[in-house]
């Protein structure tokens, strides 16, 4: 039996369904093809998935493209051929591209789908946590390219998600906490989301850490719900980030350039957002922008679900470039998204003389 969510965007027309469930795998084909309609499809599938699953979820060889794994394969060279495939196979306006992965397959095959013939129907179902709260929802598409993280991107908004959970039960430990790092950054931004309900993620986190570590799913399914009825709160509002949307990049400015840096291969995107969420929380305190108690009771969150504060002995000039060149930066500023305190954020302009001078690069 499904949980269904409908995402309707502000001052537009379409809206679409978020199923979750733990029904078994193999009807989430059927319930694809019963749910939306299309002539003809291609399956953009995470290799792991793909030798976990394939069997199971019974899409035929010749409609799947296979990605392997990584943030690195999030490439214009991937995105190239899968819209080789796309022609291979014919595919017109009234097609599918359906995305079967992490947030890497969803973020590459969304923007084929967005650019392929100026746009045709796509179908996410995320398999891992991180693509569960955060980036199967909302419609930011994107690949990398060497100058920075999702610098060529879209916002196009899929028809429809299907999030089985059953999916995050081979997931492994460090995919699993990467996922959580977005969770518990729900915690942090939950009152700036103008939310209909006080959920109050941060305490039931508190809380509940151990039981979301042990992957009980009817506490990962609550989570799940609040982590997206938060974030539609957001994108229905600002769907091309103008201003609330902003709110969702806490942590991010730092975890991008991390990942940057290091070309995708060091890090996860989850454990560069908490690296990134240690560095804001670090940052903010300096300034006395939050307080000591606040700052502590953040950062042990965090040490809760097993992120540790580690600094990096990274190039500070070339991190400070990086940051120049997000996407989220104005002019000569580099923009974050400060805390306040519990559940609240703002943005605000990264002083680089405070980064330096409070020892955080």
């Amino acid at each position: 039996m499904s949980d269904k969510v409908n995402v309707k965007i502000e001052g537009k027309q379409k809206s679409y369904p978020i199923y979750i469930d733990t029904d078994p795998i193999d009807e989430i084909k059927d319930r694809i093809m019963q749910s939306i309609d299309f002539q003809n499809f291609l399956v953009v599938m995470s290799e792991k998935v793909y030798k976990l699953y394939s069997a199971t979820l019974g899409f035929d060889k010749n409609d799947i493209f296979i990605l392997k794994d990584g943030e690195i394969e999030k490439n214009f060279q991937n995105y190239q051929k899968i819209i080789k495939r796309c022609e291979e196979k014919k595919l017109n306006r009234k097609s599918a591209l359906i995305a079967v992965g992490g947030g890497v397959v969803g973020d590459i095959t969304g923007f084929a789908a967005a650019t392929y013939m100026r746009g045709i129907k796509f179908i996410q179902v995320p398999t891992t946590l991180l693509a569960c709260v955060d980036s199967s929802v909302g419609g930011k598409v994107a690949i990398d390219t060497k100058f920075g993280k999702n610098l060529v991107g879209a916002f196009y908004q899929p028809d429809a998600v299907f999030e089985n959970l059953n999916f995050l039960k081979t997931l492994d430990e460090r995919q699993l906490k990467s996922g959580l790092a977005e969770v518990i950054k729900y915690a942090f931004i939950e009152k700036s989301c103008n939310a209909t309900f006080d959920y109050g993620l941060f305490d039931f986190l508190s809380i509940h850490y151990q039981k979301v570590l042990d992957l009980n799913l009817r506490f990962l399914s609550k989570i799940i719900r609040v982590c997206i009825e938060l974030k539609i709160s957001v994108v229905s509002k600002d769907e091309q980030e103008a201003n609330l949307r902003k709110i969702l990049n806490f942590g991010h400015t730092y975890a991008h350039a991390i990942e940057t840096i290091t070309n995708y291969k060091q890090f996860t995107h989850g454990e560069a957002v908490a690296y990134g969420m240690f560095f804001i929380f670090n940052y903010a305190h300096y300034l006395k922008i939050i307080d000591a108690n606040y700052k502590e009771a953040a950062t042990d969150l965090l040490k809760k679900f097993g992120f540790e504060d580690k600094k990096f002995k990274f190039d500070k000039k070339k991190i400070f470039q990086i940051m120049h060149s997000d996407k989220k930066a104005e002019n000569f500023d580099i923009k974050v998204i400060l805390p306040l305190m519990k559940g609240y954020v703002k943005e605000g302009t990264l002083d680089k003389n405070a980064v330096l001078k409070a020892g955080l690069l």
